[in-house]
Protein backbone atom coordinates (compact mmCIF):
# COMPACT_ATOMS: atom_id res chain seq x y z
CA UNK A 1 0.00 0.00 0.00
CA UNK A 2 1.15 3.33 -0.16
CA UNK A 3 1.11 6.06 2.57
CA UNK A 4 1.50 10.22 2.12
CA UNK A 5 2.38 12.70 4.02
CA UNK A 6 1.50 16.42 4.24
CA UNK A 7 -1.69 18.14 3.39
CA UNK A 8 -0.50 20.48 0.32
CA UNK A 9 -1.96 17.53 -2.10
CA UNK A 10 -5.22 16.53 -2.19
CA UNK A 11 -5.36 12.96 -0.76
CA UNK A 12 -6.97 10.75 1.33
CA UNK A 13 -5.19 9.34 4.73
CA UNK A 14 -2.43 12.04 4.93
CA UNK A 15 -0.14 10.46 7.11
CA UNK A 16 3.12 12.05 8.67
CA UNK A 17 6.20 9.79 8.67
CA UNK A 18 6.99 9.27 13.10
CA UNK A 19 10.39 10.11 14.04
CA UNK A 20 11.13 6.92 15.91
CA UNK A 21 10.16 4.91 12.83
CA UNK A 22 11.91 0.95 12.80
CA UNK A 23 12.52 1.54 9.29
CA UNK A 24 14.91 4.50 9.75
CA UNK A 25 17.20 5.52 12.98
CA UNK A 26 18.44 8.27 11.90
CA UNK A 27 16.99 12.03 10.71
CA UNK A 28 13.56 12.91 9.39
CA UNK A 29 14.82 15.32 6.33
CA UNK A 30 18.01 15.79 4.82
CA UNK A 31 19.79 19.05 6.32
CA UNK A 32 18.83 20.70 3.29
CA UNK A 33 20.46 24.23 4.04
CA UNK A 34 23.81 23.18 5.68
CA UNK A 35 24.29 21.13 2.60
CA UNK A 36 23.67 23.83 -0.17
CA UNK A 37 26.09 26.04 1.99
CA UNK A 38 28.89 23.68 1.27
CA UNK A 39 27.94 22.94 -1.92
CA UNK A 40 28.09 26.48 -3.03
CA UNK A 41 30.94 27.20 -1.20
CA UNK A 42 33.04 24.52 -2.80
CA UNK A 43 31.71 25.05 -6.47
CA UNK A 44 33.06 28.58 -5.61
CA UNK A 45 36.19 27.72 -4.62
CA UNK A 46 36.69 25.44 -8.55
CA UNK A 47 36.08 28.86 -11.11
CA UNK A 48 39.20 31.27 -10.81
CA UNK A 49 39.72 34.47 -12.62
CA UNK A 50 37.08 35.87 -15.15
CA UNK A 51 33.52 34.15 -15.77
CA UNK A 52 31.70 33.67 -18.81
CA UNK A 53 27.94 33.51 -18.58
CA UNK A 54 25.55 30.84 -20.61
CA UNK A 55 21.75 32.02 -21.18
CA UNK A 56 20.38 31.49 -17.61
CA UNK A 57 16.96 29.28 -16.97
CA UNK A 58 17.62 28.27 -20.80
CA UNK A 59 16.37 24.76 -21.83
CA UNK A 60 18.82 22.14 -23.80
CA UNK A 61 20.46 24.15 -26.47
CA UNK A 62 20.70 21.11 -28.56
CA UNK A 63 23.90 22.74 -30.24
CA UNK A 64 26.58 19.68 -31.61
CA UNK A 65 28.80 22.10 -31.30
CA UNK A 66 28.36 22.83 -27.74
CA UNK A 67 30.41 19.72 -26.61
CA UNK A 68 33.62 21.01 -27.75
CA UNK A 69 32.74 24.91 -26.75
CA UNK A 70 31.44 24.81 -23.55
CA UNK A 71 31.54 22.57 -20.58
CA UNK A 72 28.25 21.82 -19.90
CA UNK A 73 26.31 19.03 -21.65
CA UNK A 74 23.59 19.91 -24.04
CA UNK A 75 21.29 18.59 -22.30
CA UNK A 76 20.80 16.61 -18.88
CA UNK A 77 22.38 12.92 -19.50
CA UNK A 78 20.61 12.05 -16.27
CA UNK A 79 18.09 12.88 -13.82
CA UNK A 80 20.52 13.91 -11.17
CA UNK A 81 23.04 15.96 -12.93
CA UNK A 82 20.00 18.40 -13.95
CA UNK A 83 16.99 17.58 -13.16
CA UNK A 84 13.69 19.13 -12.69
CA UNK A 85 12.06 19.76 -10.01
CA UNK A 86 10.28 16.60 -8.87
CA UNK A 87 7.17 15.69 -11.07
CA UNK A 88 7.47 18.78 -12.85
CA UNK A 89 6.77 18.51 -16.77
CA UNK A 90 7.78 21.34 -18.91
CA UNK A 91 6.97 20.66 -22.55
CA UNK A 92 10.34 22.23 -23.73
CA UNK A 93 13.21 22.16 -20.42
CA UNK A 94 15.29 18.46 -20.66
CA UNK A 95 17.02 19.59 -17.50
CA UNK A 96 15.71 23.34 -16.35
CA UNK A 97 12.47 25.03 -16.86
CA UNK A 98 12.53 27.94 -17.83
CA UNK A 99 10.95 31.57 -15.71
CA UNK A 100 8.09 33.27 -17.35
CA UNK A 101 10.24 36.74 -17.73
CA UNK A 102 13.63 35.63 -18.49
CA UNK A 103 15.24 37.34 -20.60
CA UNK A 104 17.15 34.91 -23.39
CA UNK A 105 19.88 35.06 -25.96
CA UNK A 106 17.11 36.41 -28.71
CA UNK A 107 16.27 39.28 -26.69
CA UNK A 108 17.61 42.68 -27.08
CA UNK A 109 20.91 42.08 -25.31
CA UNK A 110 24.23 43.58 -26.49
CA UNK A 111 26.59 40.77 -27.79
CA UNK A 112 29.48 43.00 -27.30
CA UNK A 113 31.78 41.17 -25.33
CA UNK A 114 33.58 42.53 -21.95
CA UNK A 115 30.74 45.08 -21.48
CA UNK A 116 28.37 45.38 -19.14
CA UNK A 117 25.48 44.67 -20.09
CA UNK A 118 21.45 44.82 -18.89
CA UNK A 119 18.13 44.07 -20.11
CA UNK A 120 14.57 44.10 -18.02
CA UNK A 121 11.27 42.33 -19.36
CA UNK A 122 8.05 42.51 -17.82
CA UNK A 123 5.00 39.89 -18.75
CA UNK A 124 1.75 40.38 -17.75
CA UNK A 125 -0.91 37.64 -18.19
CA UNK A 126 -4.70 37.81 -17.35
CA UNK A 127 -6.41 34.15 -16.90
CA UNK A 128 -9.45 32.34 -16.76
CA UNK A 129 -8.65 29.08 -14.46
CA UNK A 130 -11.66 26.50 -14.35
CA UNK A 131 -9.71 24.25 -11.83
CA UNK A 132 -7.37 26.43 -10.22
CA UNK A 133 -6.25 23.85 -7.50
CA UNK A 134 -6.49 21.14 -9.89
CA UNK A 135 -8.77 18.63 -8.23
CA UNK A 136 -10.84 15.72 -9.31
CA UNK A 137 -13.90 16.99 -7.27
CA UNK A 138 -14.66 20.29 -5.83
CA UNK A 139 -13.20 22.24 -8.30
CA UNK A 140 -12.79 25.95 -7.87
CA UNK A 141 -12.73 28.31 -10.86
CA UNK A 142 -11.30 32.26 -10.29
CA UNK A 143 -9.48 34.68 -12.44
CA UNK A 144 -6.02 35.33 -11.59
CA UNK A 145 -3.50 38.15 -12.82
CA UNK A 146 0.45 37.05 -13.05
CA UNK A 147 3.19 39.91 -13.00
CA UNK A 148 6.29 39.04 -14.02
CA UNK A 149 9.40 41.23 -14.53
CA UNK A 150 12.60 39.61 -15.20
CA UNK A 151 16.46 41.47 -15.37
CA UNK A 152 19.65 40.64 -16.50
CA UNK A 153 22.51 41.92 -15.73
CA UNK A 154 26.18 40.82 -16.94
CA UNK A 155 29.63 41.60 -18.30
CA UNK A 156 31.22 40.42 -21.18
CA UNK A 157 29.71 38.07 -24.13
CA UNK A 158 27.09 36.92 -22.62
CA UNK A 159 25.06 36.13 -25.68
CA UNK A 160 27.46 34.79 -28.08
CA UNK A 161 29.51 33.21 -25.27
CA UNK A 162 33.12 33.15 -26.88
CA UNK A 163 34.48 35.64 -24.24
CA UNK A 164 35.13 34.94 -20.58
CA UNK A 165 32.03 36.47 -18.77
CA UNK A 166 29.15 36.62 -16.01
CA UNK A 167 25.38 37.14 -15.91
CA UNK A 168 22.90 37.15 -13.25
CA UNK A 169 19.30 36.85 -13.81
CA UNK A 170 16.06 37.87 -11.67
CA UNK A 171 12.50 36.58 -12.50
CA UNK A 172 9.74 36.48 -9.80
CA UNK A 173 6.27 35.94 -11.01
CA UNK A 174 3.81 37.61 -8.72
CA UNK A 175 -0.13 35.58 -8.66
CA UNK A 176 -2.91 37.52 -8.20
CA UNK A 177 -6.55 36.05 -7.35
CA UNK A 178 -9.85 37.41 -7.94
CA UNK A 179 -11.96 35.69 -5.77
CA UNK A 180 -9.88 32.85 -3.56
CA UNK A 181 -7.24 35.71 -2.19
CA UNK A 182 -5.67 32.89 -0.13
CA UNK A 183 -3.83 31.44 -2.84
CA UNK A 184 -1.98 34.64 -4.23
CA UNK A 185 1.51 34.02 -4.28
CA UNK A 186 5.07 35.34 -5.07
CA UNK A 187 7.82 32.99 -6.90
CA UNK A 188 11.35 33.69 -7.31
CA UNK A 189 13.82 32.51 -9.60
CA UNK A 190 16.84 33.46 -9.56
CA UNK A 191 20.40 32.38 -11.81
CA UNK A 192 23.91 32.87 -11.81
CA UNK A 193 26.17 31.37 -14.47
CA UNK A 194 29.79 31.89 -15.61
CA UNK A 195 32.06 30.49 -17.81
CA UNK A 196 36.25 30.23 -17.91
CA UNK A 197 38.40 29.72 -20.97
CA UNK A 198 41.91 28.65 -21.03
CA UNK A 199 43.51 27.80 -24.41
CA UNK A 200 42.52 23.07 -23.90
CA UNK A 201 40.22 23.66 -20.52
CA UNK A 202 36.80 25.16 -19.97
CA UNK A 203 35.10 25.69 -16.50
CA UNK A 204 31.48 26.50 -15.80
CA UNK A 205 29.91 26.99 -12.70
CA UNK A 206 26.20 27.80 -11.97
CA UNK A 207 23.86 28.54 -9.08
CA UNK A 208 20.51 28.35 -9.18
CA UNK A 209 17.58 29.31 -6.41
CA UNK A 210 14.09 28.85 -7.17
CA UNK A 211 11.20 29.55 -4.21
CA UNK A 212 8.36 28.27 -5.50
CA UNK A 213 4.49 28.03 -4.23
CA UNK A 214 1.06 27.45 -5.46
CA UNK A 215 -0.85 25.30 -8.50
CA UNK A 216 0.82 27.11 -10.68
CA UNK A 217 4.59 26.66 -10.50
CA UNK A 218 6.71 28.27 -12.62
CA UNK A 219 4.74 28.12 -15.39
CA UNK A 220 6.16 29.04 -18.85
CA UNK A 221 4.17 31.02 -20.75
CA UNK A 222 6.78 32.38 -22.75
CA UNK A 223 5.28 34.37 -26.12
CA UNK A 224 4.68 32.60 -29.52
CA UNK A 225 7.19 34.86 -30.52
CA UNK A 226 10.17 32.96 -28.81
CA UNK A 227 9.30 29.73 -28.89
CA UNK A 228 6.00 28.63 -26.62
CA UNK A 229 5.91 25.26 -25.03
CA UNK A 230 3.86 23.39 -22.28
CA UNK A 231 3.08 24.36 -18.96
CA UNK A 232 5.39 22.93 -15.51
CA UNK A 233 3.72 22.26 -12.55
CA UNK A 234 4.67 19.32 -10.07
CA UNK A 235 2.12 16.58 -11.18
CA UNK A 236 3.34 14.38 -8.36
CA UNK A 237 2.93 16.60 -5.40
CA UNK A 238 -0.59 18.26 -7.14
CA UNK A 239 -2.53 21.14 -5.62
CA UNK A 240 -0.89 23.65 -4.51
CA UNK A 241 2.09 22.73 -3.03
CA UNK A 242 5.76 25.33 -1.49
CA UNK A 243 8.87 24.39 -1.97
CA UNK A 244 12.72 25.56 -2.51
CA UNK A 245 14.89 23.86 -4.98
CA UNK A 246 18.68 24.73 -5.18
CA UNK A 247 20.43 23.51 -7.62
CA UNK A 248 24.87 23.94 -7.80
CA UNK A 249 27.15 22.70 -10.73
CA UNK A 250 30.59 22.67 -11.53
CA UNK A 251 31.49 21.48 -15.11
CA UNK A 252 34.41 21.32 -17.40
CA UNK A 253 35.66 20.75 -21.24
CA UNK A 254 38.85 19.57 -21.72
CA UNK A 255 39.96 19.83 -25.51
CA UNK A 256 42.53 15.98 -25.78
CA UNK A 257 43.19 16.27 -29.48
CA UNK A 258 41.61 17.86 -32.99
CA UNK A 259 39.29 15.40 -32.38
CA UNK A 260 38.89 14.13 -29.01
CA UNK A 261 37.75 15.98 -25.83
CA UNK A 262 36.77 14.96 -22.08
CA UNK A 263 33.60 16.49 -20.73
CA UNK A 264 32.03 16.64 -17.23
CA UNK A 265 31.15 17.31 -13.94
CA UNK A 266 29.71 17.70 -10.67
CA UNK A 267 26.12 18.91 -9.37
CA UNK A 268 24.52 19.13 -6.21
CA UNK A 269 20.16 19.76 -5.74
CA UNK A 270 18.16 19.83 -3.04
CA UNK A 271 14.23 20.01 -3.19
CA UNK A 272 13.13 21.74 0.29
CA UNK A 273 9.48 21.11 0.65
CA UNK A 274 7.80 22.61 3.90
CA UNK A 275 5.20 19.89 4.45
CA UNK A 276 6.22 17.14 2.34
CA UNK A 277 9.43 14.98 1.92
CA UNK A 278 12.52 16.67 0.98
CA UNK A 279 15.10 15.19 -0.79
CA UNK A 280 19.07 15.85 -1.81
CA UNK A 281 21.07 14.46 -4.79
CA UNK A 282 24.77 14.80 -5.11
CA UNK A 283 26.27 13.81 -8.89
CA UNK A 284 29.28 13.64 -11.16
CA UNK A 285 29.66 12.15 -14.65
CA UNK A 286 32.60 12.22 -17.52
CA UNK A 287 32.45 11.54 -21.05
CA UNK A 288 34.95 10.66 -23.90
CA UNK A 289 33.52 12.93 -26.69
CA UNK A 290 34.68 12.41 -30.34
CA UNK A 291 34.30 14.94 -33.64
CA UNK A 292 33.86 12.72 -36.17
CA UNK A 293 33.06 15.54 -38.34
CA UNK A 294 31.81 18.88 -38.68
CA UNK A 295 28.32 17.93 -38.05
CA UNK A 296 28.68 14.67 -35.68
CA UNK A 297 29.82 14.54 -32.09
CA UNK A 298 29.06 11.14 -30.21
CA UNK A 299 30.07 10.44 -26.55
CA UNK A 300 30.37 7.71 -24.72
CA UNK A 301 30.22 7.72 -20.64
CA UNK A 302 28.53 7.41 -16.85
CA UNK A 303 27.58 9.14 -14.11
CA UNK A 304 27.02 7.78 -10.26
CA UNK A 305 25.47 9.70 -7.70
CA UNK A 306 24.14 9.71 -4.31
CA UNK A 307 20.13 10.43 -3.16
CA UNK A 308 19.64 11.63 0.34
CA UNK A 309 15.82 10.80 1.00
CA UNK A 310 13.78 12.61 3.98
CA UNK A 311 11.38 10.33 6.30
CA UNK A 312 11.06 6.91 6.86
CA UNK A 313 12.67 6.71 3.22
CA UNK A 314 15.78 4.86 2.50
CA UNK A 315 18.61 6.54 0.97
CA UNK A 316 19.73 5.63 -2.70
CA UNK A 317 22.68 5.05 -4.86
CA UNK A 318 22.45 5.38 -8.63
CA UNK A 319 25.21 4.86 -11.54
CA UNK A 320 24.58 5.11 -15.13
CA UNK A 321 25.97 4.53 -18.72
CA UNK A 322 25.34 6.35 -21.19
CA UNK A 323 26.03 7.16 -24.92
CA UNK A 324 25.24 9.83 -26.80
CA UNK A 325 25.44 12.07 -30.03
CA UNK A 326 24.78 15.66 -31.53
CA UNK A 327 23.84 15.53 -35.00
CA UNK A 328 23.22 18.79 -37.48
CA UNK A 329 21.97 16.92 -40.06
CA UNK A 330 21.49 20.00 -42.52
CA UNK A 331 21.08 23.81 -41.48
CA UNK A 332 17.43 23.40 -41.16
CA UNK A 333 17.30 19.99 -38.91
CA UNK A 334 19.27 19.34 -35.78
CA UNK A 335 19.71 16.34 -33.77
CA UNK A 336 20.62 15.57 -29.72
CA UNK A 337 19.72 12.20 -28.04
CA UNK A 338 21.26 10.39 -25.50
CA UNK A 339 20.61 7.13 -24.00
CA UNK A 340 21.57 4.24 -21.90
CA UNK A 341 20.80 2.69 -18.11
CA UNK A 342 20.98 3.50 -14.64
CA UNK A 343 21.34 0.85 -11.69
CA UNK A 344 19.57 1.96 -8.77
CA UNK A 345 20.66 0.51 -4.84
CA UNK A 346 18.40 1.05 -2.14
CA UNK A 347 19.83 2.02 1.39
CA UNK A 348 20.27 -1.38 3.93
CA UNK A 349 19.34 -2.99 0.92
CA UNK A 350 15.65 -2.73 1.91
CA UNK A 351 14.36 -3.33 -1.64
CA UNK A 352 15.53 -6.53 -2.13
CA UNK A 353 17.22 -5.67 -5.15
CA UNK A 354 19.10 -2.91 -7.58
CA UNK A 355 16.17 -1.40 -9.23
CA UNK A 356 17.08 -1.01 -13.27
CA UNK A 357 15.45 1.38 -15.73
CA UNK A 358 16.40 2.88 -19.22
CA UNK A 359 17.15 6.57 -19.35
CA UNK A 360 17.30 8.87 -22.30
CA UNK A 361 17.04 12.63 -23.21
CA UNK A 362 16.29 13.83 -26.94
CA UNK A 363 15.96 17.08 -28.66
CA UNK A 364 15.08 17.78 -32.50
CA UNK A 365 14.53 20.94 -34.05
CA UNK A 366 13.59 21.03 -37.76
CA UNK A 367 13.33 24.94 -39.65
CA UNK A 368 11.94 24.09 -43.20
CA UNK A 369 11.02 27.46 -44.06
CA UNK A 370 11.89 30.80 -42.90
CA UNK A 371 9.93 31.50 -39.88
CA UNK A 372 8.80 27.83 -39.46
CA UNK A 373 9.60 25.26 -36.81
CA UNK A 374 9.08 22.20 -35.41
CA UNK A 375 10.55 21.17 -32.39
CA UNK A 376 10.54 17.32 -30.40
CA UNK A 377 11.67 16.74 -27.03
CA UNK A 378 11.67 13.85 -24.75
CA UNK A 379 13.07 12.37 -21.57
CA UNK A 380 12.64 9.06 -18.60
CA UNK A 381 14.65 9.52 -15.73
CA UNK A 382 13.81 8.09 -11.88
CA UNK A 383 12.37 10.87 -9.87
CA UNK A 384 11.44 10.37 -5.69
CA UNK A 385 8.08 11.35 -4.58
CA UNK A 386 7.34 13.70 -2.38
CA UNK A 387 4.00 12.45 -1.51
CA UNK A 388 4.18 8.70 -0.86
CA UNK A 389 6.91 7.01 1.73
CA UNK A 390 9.32 4.71 0.56
CA UNK A 391 8.31 5.79 -3.31
CA UNK A 392 10.18 6.66 -6.74
CA UNK A 393 8.61 7.24 -10.02
CA UNK A 394 10.16 6.72 -13.27
CA UNK A 395 8.71 9.50 -15.17
CA UNK A 396 8.72 9.76 -19.03
CA UNK A 397 7.73 12.38 -21.42
CA UNK A 398 7.79 13.16 -25.17
CA UNK A 399 6.56 16.90 -26.24
CA UNK A 400 5.86 18.24 -29.65
CA UNK A 401 5.74 21.87 -30.18
CA UNK A 402 4.63 24.10 -33.64
CA UNK A 403 5.58 27.74 -34.57
CA UNK A 404 4.39 29.48 -37.90
CA UNK A 405 5.64 33.35 -38.33
CA UNK A 406 2.61 35.51 -40.90
CA UNK A 407 3.33 38.74 -42.45
CA UNK A 408 6.10 39.30 -39.99
CA UNK A 409 4.74 39.96 -37.53
CA UNK A 410 1.71 36.87 -36.31
CA UNK A 411 3.03 33.91 -34.75
CA UNK A 412 0.96 31.19 -34.20
CA UNK A 413 1.80 27.99 -31.91
CA UNK A 414 0.51 24.92 -30.68
CA UNK A 415 2.21 22.37 -28.24
CA UNK A 416 0.99 19.15 -27.12
CA UNK A 417 2.88 16.89 -24.54
CA UNK A 418 2.28 13.52 -22.67
CA UNK A 419 4.19 12.20 -19.56
CA UNK A 420 3.70 9.04 -17.83
CA UNK A 421 4.70 8.47 -14.17
CA UNK A 422 4.73 5.32 -12.99
CA UNK A 423 5.37 4.89 -9.14
CA UNK A 424 7.26 1.86 -7.35
CA UNK A 425 8.29 0.90 -4.32
CA UNK A 426 11.85 1.84 -2.30
CA UNK A 427 11.02 -0.75 0.18
CA UNK A 428 10.40 -4.43 -0.16
CA UNK A 429 6.98 -4.55 1.79
CA UNK A 430 6.01 -1.79 0.22
CA UNK A 431 3.16 -1.95 -2.99
CA UNK A 432 2.82 0.83 -5.11
CA UNK A 433 -0.28 1.18 -7.11
CA UNK A 434 -0.09 4.69 -8.66
CA UNK A 435 0.51 5.53 -12.36
CA UNK A 436 -0.36 8.79 -14.16
CA UNK A 437 -0.80 9.37 -17.68
CA UNK A 438 -1.05 13.25 -18.03
CA UNK A 439 -1.14 15.19 -21.20
CA UNK A 440 -1.51 18.94 -22.31
CA UNK A 441 -2.51 20.97 -25.68
CA UNK A 442 -2.01 24.56 -25.72
CA UNK A 443 -2.65 26.89 -29.31
CA UNK A 444 -1.43 30.53 -28.64
CA UNK A 445 -1.64 33.54 -30.92
CA UNK A 446 0.84 36.30 -30.80
CA UNK A 447 1.18 39.81 -32.13
CA UNK A 448 4.48 41.57 -32.87
CA UNK A 449 3.93 45.30 -32.44
CA UNK A 450 6.98 46.58 -31.91
CA UNK A 451 10.51 45.14 -31.26
CA UNK A 452 10.23 45.25 -27.68
CA UNK A 453 6.13 45.01 -27.60
CA UNK A 454 4.18 41.75 -28.04
CA UNK A 455 0.72 40.80 -27.63
CA UNK A 456 -1.45 37.46 -27.59
CA UNK A 457 -3.52 35.11 -26.62
CA UNK A 458 -3.80 31.69 -25.61
CA UNK A 459 -5.84 28.52 -24.61
CA UNK A 460 -4.66 25.58 -22.16
CA UNK A 461 -6.36 22.15 -21.81
CA UNK A 462 -4.30 19.52 -19.20
CA UNK A 463 -5.47 15.98 -17.95
CA UNK A 464 -4.18 13.97 -15.68
CA UNK A 465 -5.78 10.29 -15.95
CA UNK A 466 -4.29 8.32 -12.59
CA UNK A 467 -5.26 5.37 -10.97
CA UNK A 468 -5.90 7.27 -8.07
CA UNK A 469 -8.79 9.40 -8.21
CA UNK A 470 -8.08 12.15 -6.38
CA UNK A 471 -4.51 12.96 -7.88
CA UNK A 472 -6.81 12.98 -11.43
CA UNK A 473 -7.90 16.09 -12.87
CA UNK A 474 -8.62 18.11 -16.27
CA UNK A 475 -8.51 22.06 -16.43
CA UNK A 476 -9.00 24.84 -18.87
CA UNK A 477 -7.53 27.96 -19.09
CA UNK A 478 -7.92 31.02 -21.52
CA UNK A 479 -5.86 33.96 -21.15
CA UNK A 480 -4.69 36.82 -22.51
CA UNK A 481 -1.07 37.84 -22.32
CA UNK A 482 1.83 41.01 -23.03
CA UNK A 483 5.53 41.31 -22.94
CA UNK A 484 7.32 44.41 -23.29
CA UNK A 485 11.04 44.07 -23.21
CA UNK A 486 13.58 46.84 -22.43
Amino acid sequence: MGLTVGNASPMAHCITPRKNSACKRRRQQPDVRLRFILAVASACALLPGKLQAENAYSSSRFDSTAWSRYPEKPFAISAEANPLPPGEFNGENTGVERASAEINAGDEVSSIPRRFQYAFRLNLRAVYDDNIYLRHTDRVADYYFAIEPGVTIGFGDIVGRDQNSIRLDYAPSIFIYGDNSDSNGIQHLIHLEGHYHFSRLALSLSQRVQLLEGANQSVNFGTTTGGNTGPAFNLDAGGETQVNIYTTQVNFSYDLTGKTFLSGGASYTANDYEELISNETVSANLYLNYNYSPKLVVGLGGSAGYNWVGGTNPDQMFEQINARLGYQISGKVTLDASGGVEFRQFEDNLRGGSYVSPVYELGATYMPFDGTSVTLRGSRRTMNSAVLLAQNYASTNITVGLRQRFFQRVYVGLSAGYENSDYFGTVEFVESTRSDNYFFLQPAVDLTLTRFWTVGVYYLYRQNDSSTELTSFYDNQFGVRTSLTF
